[in-house]
């Protein structure tokens, strides 16, 4: 049996893999797990990742969660150019460093930004209080002025003259912000000149298709989610934003 990647192409960690493995030519099997619909919370795929959550790997008897592992995993396997994951320690280092700032930084601000523009309105109806978003797009202004002081600096690419992981986590990301009708990229030329460095590198026609449903996300209506999925986002959405 071949490897098996599981991914909704609206979650961002889902489009990175996708674009990572295609533009490797890494042969797998795209198994859809259709976030709106709540596939992830099937018993069918509980037994792929306990966690319930996308992506997930599948190769073979082996299963694996986290889209970092996935990426790692996936570099070890097919042993992929060494420019993604670099053997020199301090390139490696600078790709780890990323890596392991995003999770709590960009990935979180990102989310309430696109949480609150998207789907907050579209599960409760009601138009967004204009301070809450306000608030949202400060902090994640203060840790956008982090990525292009600390992380990019004056460099081609994260870890220097050729894309890596960081810098293919790191676009997916703010890619999502695109999808909610906030184009950071045109409010930073550093970032829109590095955006479209990536994007030349894995493939302009590749990074469009990946992100084809993410930027048509503001289309979507909420009898498009199965009716237990709006109330369990509901339920989500409300707390931490609130």
């Amino acid at each position: 049996m071949g490897l098996e990647l599981y991914l909704d192409l609206l979650s961002q960690p889902c489009r990175a893999l996708y674009i990572f493995a295609r533009s490797n030519n890494i042969p797998f099997e795209f198994k859809r797990v259709d976030l709106m619909k709540g596939q992830h919370r099937l018993e069918e795929f509980r037994k792929v990742n306990l966690l319930m959550q996308v992506p997930a790997l599948k190769d073979g008897s082996f299963t694996l969660a986290e889209s970092i592992a996935i990426l790692l995993y996936l570099v070890r396997k097919f042993k992929t150019p060494d420019h993604w994951y670099p053997s020199d320690l301090q390139q490696r280092a600078r790709v780890d460093e990323y890596l392991a700032w995003q999770h709590t930084r960009i990935r979180e601000k990102e989310r309430k930004v696109f949480l609150l523009k998207v789907f907050l309105p579209l599960i409760t109806g009601e138009p967004l209080p204009p301070e809450k978003l306000q608030g949202a797009i400060e902090e994640l202004n203060v840790v956008l002025n982090q990525f292009e002081e600390k992380f990019l600096q004056d460099k081609p690419f994260i870890a220097g003259k050729e894309v890596s992981l960081a810098d293919l986590v790191a676009v997916v990301e703010l890619m999502q912000l695109v999808g909610a009708g906030h184009n950071i990229f045109e409010e930073r030329p550093k970032l829109a000149a590095w955006r479209k460095r990536v994007e030349e590198a894995v493939g302009k026609q590749l990074f469009q298709e990946a992100h084809q449903a993410i930027l048509n996300v503001k289309n979507l209506t909420a009898d498009q989610m199965a009716p237990e999925m709006r109330e369990y986002t509901k339920q989500v959405l409300l707390i931490p934003v609130s």
